[in-house]
């Protein structure tokens, strides 16, 4: 696969040999890629093989190169080279990280996956003011189909008077609310207004004549200003609008899009639905952000498609057994409200169309049932092993993999490569900080944070932006601290996890050089596992990477943080469990188990994810989760519990249930009257020999006796 590496006007100090022995390629160095020597580019798009090249300044430049260039069959992939790397006070120091960057690019696309589709038709709901609302109504109507939802007026000096000529429809009321996504939204309000908006014909008499000024040029009526006198409805006689006798009525209408220009959004996730914009427009067509969302809502009319991120599989699930909620970690941390419970069927369901892809779900779920689909861990875990390979190959130590997201992560990554480049104060990206770009920083959690120090990484940062949602990056702190407790409780001194904010550059700069000056101890070698689908999979494989190389002697166990550890024991109290075993049948991981030959509840600590359902279940409450990862061999085996005496029927001796059991038995319904004098030895029968007593008793009225 060719490799096409350029630097304008030599501002980097790029060692193409260096690059080349790395990658096993023979490298040219190119100054004008883009334009005087393009025929080098036109010449390797024809081979019929993958081209790299190393630039993304000029991506769109690239593309149209390509479509005039005859027999050009050749897929393209860009890697920027110059922020992350190139444009750094230690680039001379950078060549095995760029070779790790340009090995990655060489690397196949995620595998498609199946789509979540939307169709709109262009039906925008406008929601506020209607003099501002009607402004921006202006600028769309010839492409899409407004309707607007009055919330009085604004009369702000940039919007002016409402319009007089009615270009669009109106409605009002009260309680609106808003359900849906792109394509499929439903408004559901109470029609409560006296006046009725399609029989108005705005010739403002009733504004003009109300004595408390309770109309507006909304055409709607403030009823705490209202004290009825009626004056409206006077000099409204031949329109009949105005009746303040009319039941309110509840409405629901469907819309494509939705644009909320109301002082309280009618949405408030940190992740909206597709098609819902909310801002303040104030300012009128000066409002932040208001002209890039009228060009988004332009374009937002035909068929969209969008990966299906996730997959589920209700088996691992640990949210529900028997109608009892044991894990909600994925609907705790989901920021649009996606997830769902169902406990009727011991499941939760995903709504793929309010699914916005952020995969915080994924990384919360202690047992993998709800796995990232686009791309694949797997996929993830090639291109770790793949940078951090090539990475010491081309000689590089104390390797950072930076995680961030492919939208603001990139642009704070820019604009520090940039403000280095003009020595605004700041280093840049230091030379052993490699960056890995993610759909979203939270899609990655333990499982890949730790095969990336097994595979070679010293250090793991992940940097967030003001777009990942609070839960978010307390869900990740939460999982890098259990991360760091297993690695420091092995003996590996030092923190190796960082959670890294953006704000300012310099702010930036200075904690990537802090992580990047760092020299935590780390496994002498590194591992050959291959990631796998499945997280508890890869955990295991990472674990037994640590473990075995583990620096200090290996203690027993590894107390592991109170919350999102997906490890850990139980502790039953044996004076209160009485062996009823519905923990048994409520855990979904098979980590408790009973015995058929004898009372035993017995425990698999490798199994277990701390869901909580037992606990939850257990009606003794005997039950206490106890986050811990057990390092002996006993952590695999199956251990007992807690077990008991065999109660045996006086009738037949044969065991039916635990000595304890039966006791708490007998002692609850000691005083209950269908169980005293013979009645109460039936307790402590077998299930037949209860039969053939009952029938067998001279005293007992049967129901064939009634006449």
């Amino acid at each position: 696969m060719p490799t096409l590496i350029c630097d304008c006007n030599q501002t980097m100090p790029l060692q193409p040999q260096a690059l080349g022995a790395a990658l096993d390629q023979t490298l040219t160095l190119h100054s004008a890629l883009c334009r005087r020597e393009a025929g080098a580019f036109q010449k390797a798009i024809q081979s019929g093989q993958d081209v790299v090249v190393a630039c993304t300044q000029e991506k769109r430049l690239f593309a149209e190169v390509a479509g005039q260039t005859e027999r050009a069959s050749s897929v393209v992939r860009f890697v920027n080279i110059r922020e992350t790397g190139g444009w750094s006070r230690d680039a001379g120091e950078a060549m095995p990280k760029i070779a790790a960057l340009l090995a990655a690019a060489h690397l196949p696309d995620a595998e498609p996956v199946s789509t979540v589709t939307y169709k709109s038709t262009g039906r925008l709901l406008i929601v506020g003011p209607l003099d501002q609302a009607e402004q921006i109504a202006a600028l769309v109507a010839d492409a899409l189909e407004v309707t607007i939802f009055a919330q009085g007026v604004a009369m702000a000096p940039q919007s002016g008077f409402p319009l007089q000529e009615r270009q669009y429809p109106v409605i009002s009321g009260d309680e609106l609310k808003l359900k849906g996504w792109l394509g499929a939204f439903e408004a559901r309000w109470l029609k409560s207004n006296p006046i009725d908006l399609d029989l108005c014909t705005r010739c403002n008499a009733c504004v003009a004549v109300c004595p408390e000024g309770a109309i507006d040029l909304s055409y709607q009526i403030d009823s705490d200003k209202c004290t009825s006198h009626r004056d409206c409805v006077a000099v409204c006689k031949v329109a009949g609008a105005i009746d303040f006798s009319r039941a309110p009525q509840q409405v629901t209408e469907a819309f494509d899009l939705v644009l909320d220009l109301g002082s309280q959004p009618l949405i408030t996730l940190h992740a909206p639905p597709q098609g819902y914009f909310a801002l303040d427009a104030s300012l009128g067509l000066a409002s932040p952000g208001l002209l890039p969302t009228v060009v988004k809502l332009r374009d937002m009319v035909g068929e969209f498609e969008k990966p299906k991120f996730f997959n589920y599989k209700q088996k691992l699930c640990a949210h529900s057994r028997n109608e009892t909620v044991g894990c909600s970690a994925c609907m705790d941390i989901c920021s649009a409200s996606a997830i769902s419970s169902e406990k009727s069927r011991q499941q939760i369901v995903v709504n793929p169309n309010l699914c916005v892809g952020c995969g915080a779900c994924t990384t919360a779920c202690p047992t993998g049932a709800l796995t990232y689909a686009y791309p694949r861990a797997s996929e993830q875990g090639v291109r770790l092993k793949t940078l951090l390979s090539t990475y010491t190959k081309a000689g590089g130590t104390h390797a950072v993999v930076l995680l961030h997201s492919q939208a603001s992560g990139v642009q704070a990554l820019e604009a520090l490569g940039r403000a280095a480049r003009l020595q605004k104060g700041v280093r840049g990206v230091p030379a052993n900080v490699i960056p890995l770009g993610l759909w979203h920083t939270a899609s990655v959690g333990l499982d890949l944070w730790l095969s990336a120090l097994a595979f070679g990484a010293a250090q793991v940062v992940v940097l967030t932006t003001d777009e990942e949602a609070p839960a978010y990056r307390d869900g990740l702190a939460e999982q890098m601290r259990v991360a760091q407790a297993v690695l420091n409780g092995l003996g590996y001194a030092g923190v190796h996890f960082h959670l890294v904010h953006s704000a300012a550059v310099t702010d930036l700069d200075a904690s990537l050089q802090a992580v990047a000056r760092a020299r935590p101890i780390v496994p002498p070698g590194a591992a050959r596992f291959a990631v796998v689908q499945e997280k508890r999979g890869t955990l295991d494989m990472a674990l037994d990477h640590l473990i075995t190389h583990a620096p200090a002697v290996l203690p027993e166990a590894i107390e592991l943080p109170a919350t999102g550890s997906p490890f850990g024991s139980l502790l039953v109290n044996t004076d209160t469990c009485t062996l009823c075993l519905s923990c048994v049948s409520a855990c979904p991981a098979s980590a408790l188990q009973d015995n058929p030959e004898r009372p035993q509840l017995k425990f698999i600590e490798k199994n277990c994810v701390q869901c909580g359902l037992c606990a939850s279940t257990c009606p003794e409450d005997a039950i206490t989760l106890q986050p811990r990862l057990l390092l002996t061999p006993q952590r695999k085996d199956a251990r007992i519990l807690n077990e008991s005496q065999p109660y045996r029927c006086m009738r037949c001796s044969k065991p039916f249930g635990t000595l304890k059991a039966i006791e708490s038995m007998l002692g609850k319904l000691a005083g209950h009257a269908m169980f005293q004098g013979d009645a109460a030895d039936r307790l402590k029968m077998c299930g037949d020999c209860r039969v053939v007593d009952i029938y067998s008793a001279q005293n007992e009225i049967r129901i064939t006796d009634i006449p």
